[in-house]
This record gives structure tokens, C-alpha cells and sequence, in this order.
């Protein structure tokens, strides 16, 4: 049965921290200049309908140094912008390659493709999930101060796609998530009420921030939201990530963002380049993580 990567619930909790493991491990081998072509003569598919800088690098830079191929494939340049049929060019691909990646809009369109795929297919974000980044999170969290079981972390902002995959993230990975976000941008009821008592959630960031081993936040408008861009910024305007909030977190506390970033918006300037801020480390983890997960996939663990 082929193994797909649409949400954190598509793979097991014992799967999941091996693979935060094994990334941990291949960062280590790039390091020390080991060779590790677990995947040579293996091609990825990377299907984009939203624009990418960390995602697409990362991908292809995973490939590249598995021995592998990735080949970019945009709207503009394929069938699937001419209107093919999903499941048409799911069974086409899926003929040609050995893992197909995609990053798109509707969730529905990801789940379809995955449905009609003879080989494994990874969410590299819709507008409802974007797990990849968690492994990177999960994976910094850990290099940085070790297991993140039984541990506060704070959402402070939209209840969106990242939001999402951190709620799924504490069933996972066994932490607590404490979410605040402005009425009427909660993130899905459902998710929250599958979750249980892991998930505590408040229209106050001081309060979901209060003694935190994380604070993480993002945009407060996403791709496709730009007009929204006035009207959020009324709403988030006391969601900002400050030193004040992150003071209310414990003293050793962690800030994270998946970039881009917007200094004066979600976050402070002096919160992002501060000394809590382990953002870059964290982008450059989606490297990593990646890579596990590609192995995983295609070649089990």
C-alpha cells in the first residue's frame, strides 16, 4: 500500500519521532561531508499552484544530495494549468516518478491526486495543512532543548494552516497547545474537539503565552488574503509577538516562525533577531526533515 504525507495523521507517533531522528542524523552527516545517495536514480515530482522559496530549495536541495532528480513543474508549463483532469495527471506522473510533492490551495485537490497515485504523495502546504514545516519545528525544538513531550507551546495569531498542523502536531508529538487568535479567526472546531484537552484555546495571546516552552506565530494574512491585509491588521493588532509576551513565557523559551516574516506586524524586530529566536535554524531544518521524510516514504525506515 502506497504511503502518503497529506497530514501528521498519515503516519504513526513511533514513524514520526523516527523520522525527526533520522533528520537529526542526515543534518549531521551534510556536516561532516558524509555520502548519503539513498535515492540515487530516484525523480520527484514538485507540483506548485502557490509560489515557494524554502519549499522548492529545500525539496530539490534534498534530491540533489540523495543522488536523486527533482523536476519543477508550475501551472503555466504543464497540463494541469490547461485544466487535465486531476486524476489524469496523477496516473500519468505517478507512472514516471518515484514521490510527487505538491503545494496548492484546496486540500480536496491533494487528497484526489493522492488517491489516484501509484507512489507516495507529500502536502508541501494547502490552505488547510502544512506538515512538513512541523517536522522542521519538531526537529529544531528537539536539537534545541530535547524532547518536546508533556511541553507548553503558544499559537499566537490566525487559526490557519500552520495552526492546524500544530494541533495535529500535539497528538503527535504528545505536547500541550495553548491557542490564541482574534473572534472569528479560530481555527477548525472539528480539529480542536479531535484533539481533546490537549488544546486549550483563548482570544488572549498574554494568556496563552504565560510560562510557554515555544511561542510560535505567522502572517496574519496568508497567500490568497492580501485584500484581507487592512481589516487583519485592525483585528491581530494586540497578537503581535513582543518582548513583553515573550517575557510571560519560561525564561528558556523558544520563538519560531515559518517565514516569510513581517517585522512590525506578527513579530517584533527585536523578537525575531533576538536571542530567543530560532528561526533560521528552523527554516534551514526543512532541509532535513525533508530528507527523512523522503527516505521514509519511498524506502521505509
Amino acid at each position: 500500500m502506497v504511503k502518503h504525507f497529506l497530514t501528521l495523521m498519515d503516519i504513526d507517533k513511533q514513524a514520526l519521532k523516527a523520522i525527526i531522528q533520522r533528520a537529526i542524523e542526515l543534518k549531521k552527516m551534510v556536516r561532516e561531508g558524509q555520502p548519503h545517495e539513498v535515492m540515487k536514480n530516484k525523480v520527484l515530482a514538485m507540483i506548485f499552484d502557490k509560489s515557494s522559496t524554502r519549499t522548492r530549495v529545500s525539496f530539490e536541495a534534498a534530491m540533489a544530495q540523495f543522488g536523486g532528480h527533482a523536476i519543477f513543474l508550475s501551472p503555466r508549463d504543464t497540463q494541469l494549468g490547461r485544466g487535465e483532469p486531476i486524476e489524469d495527471s496523477a496516473r500519468v506522473l505517478s507512472r514516471m516518478v518515484d514521490i510527487i510533492m505538491i503545494r496548492t490551495f484546496d486540500h480536496g485537490t491533494l487528497e484526489k491526486f493522492a488517491s489516484y497515485s501509484q507512489v507516495p504523495v507529500i502536502n508541501a502546504l494547502t490552505d488547510m495543512y502544512h506538515p512538513c514545516q512541523l517536522l522542521a519545528d519538531v526537529q529544531t525544538y528537539v536539537e534545541q532543548r530535547g524532547d518536546i513531550s508533556g511541553k507548553k507551546v503558544a499559537w499566537i495569531g490566525d487559526g490557519n494552516n500552520m495552526c492546524h498542523s500544530y494541533i495535529n502536531a500535539a497528538r503527535q508529538f504528545d505536547f500541550n497547545l495553548h491557542i490564541a487568535a482574534p473572534k472569528g479567526y479560530e481555527p477548525d472546531q472539528d480539529l480542536m474537539q479531535a484533539a481533546g484537552d490537549i488544546i486549550q484555546f483563548t482570544n488572549d495571546p498574554m494568556e496563552a503565552a504565560a510560562d510557554a516552552d515555544l511561542i510560535v506565530t505567522d502572517v496574519w494574512a496568508s497567500m490568497g488574503q492580501e485584500e484581507e491585509q487592512k481589516e487583519r491588521e485592525k483585528s491581530f493588532a494586540n497578537f503581535q509577538v513582543t518582548k513583553d509576551m515573550m517575557a510571560r513565557a519560561k525564561s528558556d523559551s523558544l520563538f519560531m516562525h515559518c517565514l516569510p516574516a513581517h517585522r512590525g506586524e506578527e513579530v517584533a524586530a527585536d523578537v525575531i533577531d533576538g536571542p530567543q529566536s530560532v528561526v533560521w535554524d528552523e527554516a534551514g531544518n526543512r532541509l532535513h526533515s525533508q530528507k527523512a521524510l523522503l527516505e521514509y516514504l519511498v524506502n521505509g525506515l
